[in-house]
Parts: C-alpha cells; sequence; structure tokens
C-alpha cells in the first residue's frame, strides 16, 4: 500500500497510508495531512491514487511551492522512493510497504539522567508579560515563536534536543548566536531568543 512519511529535521512526525482517490495535505485541520506551519498553506497539495499503486502529486497553488529534487512541481506521478520538499518539512514517499501492527505517530523519546531517572524538558520565558511561565517541550517536534517573524522547530532525539530556525525573516538566536536551518544541539540552561523574547532552556527530572 503506498505510504507517506513526514519528517522535521530527521524526526519522523507523521506517517500516513494512501487509501483514498484524493489525499490532502495542508495547514487548516480539514486536511486528510494535517502540517500546522506558516510555511503550509491552507490547501497546499492533494495526493491522488490512481489504480492500485500509482500515485500523482498535484500543487493546490500553494504560497511556498511543493518540490521534488529540488524542482517546484505542478503535477506530476511520483516514483517510489522519492522526497517532497515543502518548506522544512520532508515527506518520503514509498509505493508497498506492510503495515506495522499497532503503529501511532511518533511521540518524544524520555532521556534518561545518571541513575536512570527520566528528564524532561521546558522553556522559562525571562521577559515580557509572560516571564516566569514555563512551557513544556512535550512533542517530537514542537514550533514555538511568531509565524512569519520568527519560528524554531524544537526536535527530541534520542540524544538529546535540537533547535533549527523553521520560519520567518527575523533568525532566533541560541546565546547570542543566530540559529539558522541546520539543528544545533540544546543544553541545560541555553537562552534562546525569538522576536524579543527570551526563553531559559532546562532539563529537569
Amino acid at each position: 500500500m503506498p505510504q507517506l512519511i513526514a519528517s522535521v529535521e530527521g524526526v519522523q512526525i507523521k506517517h500516513v497510508y494512501l487509501q483514498k482517490d484524493r489525499t490532502t495535505l495542508g495547514r487548516h485541520p480539514d486536511n486528510d495531512i494535517v502540517l500546522d506551519n506558516m510555511v503550509v498553506s491552507g490547501k497546499h497539495c492533494v495526493f491522488e491514487l490512481k489504480g492500485l499503486a500509482d500515485v500523482f502529486i498535484e500543487d493546490l497553488g500553494s504560497t511556498n511551492g511543493t518540490y521534488i529534487n529540488g524542482k517546484m512541481v505542478k503535477r506530476q506521478k511520483l516514483n517510489d522512493g522519492e522526497t517532497i520538499a515543502i518548506g522544512n518539512f520532508r515527506i518520503r514517499y514509498l509505493v508497498e510497504s506492510e503495515r506495522p501492527s499497532g503503529f501511532s505517530e511518533t511521540t518524544a523519546m524520555k532521556l534518561e539522567a545518571p541513575g536512570g531517572a527520566s528528564m524532561h524538558a521546558v522553556f522559562q520565558v525571562l521577559n515580557g508579560s509572560s516571564m516566569g511561565l514555563e512551557v513544556p517541550v512535550v512533542k517530537a517536534v514542537s514550533t514555538f515563536g511568531k509565524p512569519g517573524v520568527s519560528v524554531v522547530a524544537v526536535s527530541h532525539r534520542r540524544d538529546g534536543y535540537y533547535a533549527a530556525h523553521l520560519d520567518g525573516t527575523s533568525a532566533p538566536t541560541l546565546n547570542g548566536d543566530a540559529i539558522g536551518a541546520d539543528a544545533v544541539l540544546l543544553s541545560n540552561h541555553d537562552v534562546l531568543e525569538l522576536a524579543g523574547t527570551r526563553m531559559l532552556f532546562l532539563l529537569k527530572e
């Protein structure tokens, strides 16, 4: 059965089997595949299943485009193993695979502190009207910031938490240094700044 595997910064966030004639992808919640990020249009693209295994992708006039192998596409047939790029999202197309039993969307893995205690991460706001507020990092990939201004994706991997610039014209900073699209490892007590909001990264048991 044809399938799509979506990831951000190498972390899998969605796994979808194409069973319908039309499977829509976009930011709005009424899509079959919802990617809630400003780089994704409300109705971004559609996957059309023809016959048993032929799948065509069609861009629905999206703002930021749909790319395969670095080229913007309007409509074309997908080949096994091809990767679709929408902003920082990567969606791999596979023609056929057995459905794993009990599959669910990826959730955050737990880090372990010395002695075996589980660690979890939070961001503590250091300034502004929300100063002192603690925001837990609970998903495999969490986004923070103001869409269109400055947004970072924080991905939870087996060896720690990583931050990357996902969207916006203003580059976020980590301890005063600008963050780009390449993910950087977060350390306890790092200070992340997003469009004037400063947040302290904390690992807690």
